[in-house]
């Protein structure tokens, strides 16, 4: 299973990136909390503090992933392409 399937750019992701340390992932339907947690650790080499989970208004499945105070979500959004 495919966990991550992109990353979420819009106005209030790019705000939680900067204000908060958070980034955003729209994730497969099937995926829980530790296996979004795994793959983001394991694909970017960050770490994660915690994972909020919910489904937007089309029916994705999005991940909102805090990193841990020494990694920033700025730089992962930058190495990934989406600032």
């Amino acid at each position: 299973m495919d966990t991550i399937i992109y990353p979420v750019i819009s106005e209030k992701a790019v705000n939680m990136i900067e204000s908060e340390n958070k980034i955003c992932f729209i994730v497969d339907k099937r995926a829980t909390k530790i296996d979004v947690k795994k793959a983001v650790e394991e694909r970017f080499k960050v770490g994660v503090e915690s994972v909020n989970m919910l489904r937007d208004m089309q029916g994705r499945k999005k991940a909102i992933v805090r990193l841990k105070k020494e990694f920033k979500a700025s730089e992962l959004a930058n190495k990934i392409g989406m600032v």
